[in-house]
């Protein structure tokens, strides 16, 4: 089977893709495979902020790690963290000078920077409350630019195998107008996985369509060190709406715009288990709190209340949030909305150095795939997208300094046929049950036992069973592997709390 070569193949289009194809040199000739169209990823959902210290009179580094390393309750990787926040800066202020990225502005021209829970000091720069979405699209508007990049929407990679130093890829391309799929074959020194979360593993999450961990399960299929994926974080204002699985997220800032968190009676309550940062807690402790507050009151019915602030500040500063909800019925202006806790952020993934490399020599990994230890065990607000900067910066510069093979014309490698029998329906609804159950906020422990016995053995029908390489087929497998490694983690941990 002969297989088309590239220097370098970027597997996923959200901000860590997209800088890393930004920052990688012009001569390398590129691949980008986007699942779907370019702007559907986590990054344009995001709303906050990207989180740096760019006001050296009230901030400081030492503050930002200390807020990190709290947040994640000092189960950080400390060398990673510094290099987080110690460089942070010069990629939020490249994405100004030379990518044309609209920060909101004070009136003498400084950034107007936001708080949000677990930081001490305003340092998250935003674009009204769809700061992700603003990135992206300035980012991609720059690597449209690019004539050594060749992007290609709606493509799946679904089979990634590795010999003599050369990576073989497997991809599926649709043809949406058409409805027409084919199998394409390309080959690659370098490999830079940035496929985003898992939260399609879930009945209930604020992901995007096509977070199914595709980017993990090849990973791990590879051999690459996969490390803490149970460290999954559960927002704990989602709108509360269990008609949809993918939920409207409640930014953070709206919190650390003063909003208040009320209890099914409308009763402020976070005071009570959080004397000093109340509504600003990080938001592993809120959840916490939320799911306390629940057993106490025996009702799962909460509200986020923004209403005693100015109605004109409110609709100027969350414009987005603000017509959604009200799409939904609710005017924040004038009453509470309705929230509830929802899985949210994967602080786990591909296990990396400070270079963003792997243990497999040239497979990279950035972003939320990624598991570079900043955000320890629990991630600290808007830090996620100056992660995807920084590190993805970082795996581009890595790549520049090495030697590429630069072998010209395409390869041949016996990759087997995709062909085989469909794939029966109803294998990732059971495990989004399953993990439901097993694991919101809290561990159920005989839940979990009960879900890895089951989750294995569909590893093993997904694995023996003859099915046909499809995009569904694909992310059943992805879906099955993450919920098996973190049920098996979750199960691992309690053993050694035993113990």
């Amino acid at each position: 089977m002969k297989f088309k070569r590239f220097d370098v193949m970027i597997v996923g289009t959200g901000i860590s893709g997209i800088y890393a194809a930004l920052n990688l040199d012009p001569s390398l000739n590129i691949l980008m495979l986007s699942k779907r169209e370019l702007t559907l990823c986590n990054s344009a959902l995001a709303q906050g902020g990207v989180a740096a210290v760019m006001d050296s009179k009230n901030d400081d580094y030492e503050l930002h790690i200390k807020d990190t390393l709290i947040a994640g309750q000092y189960k950080n990787n400390l060398d990673n963290v510094k290099i987080l926040v110690e460089q942070g800066p010069k990629d939020v202020e490249r994405l100004v000078e030379k990518y044309g990225v609209d920060f909101d502005r004070n009136a003498d021209g400084s950034l107007a920077l936001t708080l949000e829970g677990g930081h001490s000091r305003r340092r998250i720069a935003h674009h009204k409350d769809t700061t992700g979405f603003e990135i992206e699209t300035s980012l991609i508007e720059q690597v449209q630019k690019l004539t050594n990049v060749t992007v290609i929407n709606n493509s799946v990679l679904c089979r990634l195998e590795r010999a003599d130093g050369t990576f073989f890829a497997d991809v599926i391309t649709n043809n949406v107008e058409g409805g027409e799929r084919r199998h394409e074959y390309y080959c690659t020194s370098a490999v830079i996985l940035a496929t985003g979360g898992i939260g399609r593993v879930y009945d209930y999450t604020t992901n995007s369509a096509i977070a199914t961990g595709d980017g993990i399960q090849l990973a791990y299929n590879l051999g690459a060190e996969i490390r803490n994926l149970s460290y999954i974080q559960f927002h704990p204002t989602a709108f509360a709406d269990k008609k949809n699985r993918e939920c409207f997220l409640i930014s953070e800032a709206v919190r650390g715009e003063g909003a208040y968190l009320l209890n099914c009676h409308k009763e402020r309550f976070m005071p009570r288990y959080e004397p000093e940062r109340k509504e600003l807690a990080p938001r592993d402790v809120v959840s916490n709190c939320i799911i306390e507050e629940q057993k106490a009151t025996g009702s799962d019915e909460f509200w986020l209340d923004i209403s005693h602030k100015d109605a004109d500040f409110v609709r100027s500063r969350f414009p987005m949030i603000y017509n959604k909800v009200l799409e939904m019925g609710y005017d924040m202006t004038k009453e509470p909305i309705p929230i509830y806790p929802c899985q949210h952020y994967l602080m786990g993934g591909i296990n990396v150095d400070g270079k963003g490399a792997t243990n497999i020599p040239g497979l990279y990994a950035a972003g939320e795939c990624s598991h570079t230890g900043v955000h320890g065990a629990n991630r600290l607000a808007s830090n996620s997208l100056l992660e995807a900067l920084v590190f993805s910066r970082l795996i581009a510069e890595d790549i520049n300094a090495r030697q590429i093979d630069d072998k010209l014309g395409d390869e041949e490698y016996p990759m087997s046929s995709p062909d085989g029998k469909e794939l029966p329906h109803g294998i990732r609804k059971e495990v989004r049950h399953i993990m439901q159950k097993a694991y919101f906020v809290h561990p159920n422990y005989d839940e979990a036992e009960k879900g890895l016995k089951r989750i294995t053995e569909l590893m093993d029908e997904l694995s023996n069973g003859g099915y046909a390489i499809t995009p569904e087929f694909v992310e059943t497998k992805s879906v099955v592997t993450c919920a098996y490694i973190i049920l098996k983690e979750v199960m691992d941990r309690r053993a050694e709390e035993e113990n």
